[in-house]
């Protein structure tokens, strides 16, 4: 039968199966969602092609699977970002260093990748360069701007020029605070940060629409879990496997294309299986050349996984304007060999393209961090003798 044990902290070493699990899947998640949009933007609907032929059943069928990839990535957040923090809880300055780190997590791709929103949006002609607009209603304006940094995309303002992936953003944002609100409401030990705790996370269920609230279990599944070891043989873990990929096929199958309380349920069961799953891997790997190539791989795109899923559609739009405005090509055809290649090629130049846009932005991250931890905190030093 098999064994479950819960850890006293979340583990999170490099050199263990789960781990590993986690980078492939965290960039198979990013690629999954670039080819499918590239795949929306370029190619006409399914339903619109008679007669489709097989090479675009197959292309359809395996760029369908976006809204899953956006599920695989609240369970693993709630996984890394919720076990780091529970971590940390008892360190000095805990919550001051996990708001510097989620704030500068997301500030740090968030800006540059705007920047190259508006001059996407100035090459295909849908940016006014003539005036500034502070309206909450259009996408170029400042206000989406700044809505858009602090996460009230598709809440107050829309999401920032177009962009519309960062949706899932502002879901991550909120669960980014109400997380430890959650915690400080059972840990803090003065009655009157709890009350604080509990107010604030009223003003936010007030603030933020349903589907946030719900799919936020879906992130605490990943943060609870991450304290759980599963301890099965491999058949059991190859049937969790199996059962991963069968369940993903088969919500796949189905069409479903939403966040609502409708999809929920099969959303919920694949998280389930998926975090059942990597409790099952919480074990040490054996080091060899074919697993650290497999391992090296799934790092390499998880590094740059977060800024391929912000910046892909603008890249898109550039690309698509090229298209038509060089080559007079204004869709791409689903009967043509030549248009396959073409998509191929937009698809590894959008890969290429967020990789050499990682390198001085999302690379350098931790430095950030770190400089912002020595400025913040050596100012709190001086007040604070």
């Amino acid at each position: 039968m098999p064994k479950i044990t819960i850890l006293e902290k979340t583990n999170l070493q490099e050199d263990h199966w789960h781990s590993m699990m986690i980078s492939l899947l965290r960039g198979l998640a990013a690629l999954q969602v670039a080819a499918a949009h590239l795949r929306a933007l370029q190619y006409p609907g399914f339903s619109a092609v008679e007669k489709p032929p097989l090479l675009f059943l197959g292309l359809a069928f395996s760029s369908g699977f976006a809204y899953l990839a956006v599920i695989v990535f609240f369970v693993l957040s709630g996984w890394l970002v919720g076990g780091s923090f529970l971590n940390k809880l008892n360190s000095e300055r805990a919550f001051q260093h996990y708001a510097i780190d989620r704030v500068s997590r997301l500030w740090v791709v968030l800006v540059p990748t705007f920047v190259v929103v508006l001059l996407a949006g100035a090459v295909v002609d849908e940016l006014d360069t003539k005036q500034v607009s502070f309206s909450a209603t259009e996408p170029y304006s400042a206000g989406a701007f700044a809505g858009n940094m602090v996460g009230l995309q598709t809440i107050i303002v829309p999401p920032f020029g177009a962009n519309f992936p960062l949706w899932s953003l502002a879901n991550e944002t909120w669960y980014y605070v109400l997380f430890p609100l959650l915690i400080l409401v059972f840990r803090a030990k003065a009655i009157a940060t709890r009350v604080v705790a509990v107010l604030a996370i009223g003003a936010i269920v007030q603030l933020v629409h349903g589907a946030i609230l719900l799919y936020f279990s879906i992130w605490l599944l990943g943060a609870a879990f991450s304290r759980v070891r599963i301890e099965v043989g491999q058949v059991w873990r190859w049937a969790l496997l199996l059962l991963l990929v069968g369940s993903a096929v088969f919500i796949r199958l189905q069409g479903t294309t939403n966040f609502t309380l409708k999809e929920y349920p099969d959303y919920l069961l694949f998280s389930l299986i998926l975090v059942l799953f990597l409790s099952s891997m919480q074990f040490k790997r054996q080091a060899g050349p074919k697993l650290d190539r497999i391992d090296r791989t799934g790092r390499f795109f998880a590094n740059f996984s977060f800024t391929l899923y912000v910046l892909h559609v603008p890249m898109i739009l550039v690309m698509g304007y090229a298209l038509r405005s060089v080559f007079g090509i204004g869709q791409l055809s689903p009967h043509s060999m030549l248009h396959y290649l073409i998509y191929a090629g937009m698809y590894l130049m959008l890969v290429v393209g967020a990789y050499l846009f990682y390198l001085p932005f999302e690379s350098n991250t931790p430095r950030v961090r770190q400089w912002l931890k020595a400025q913040l905190f050596a100012r709190v030093g001086i007040v604070r003798p």
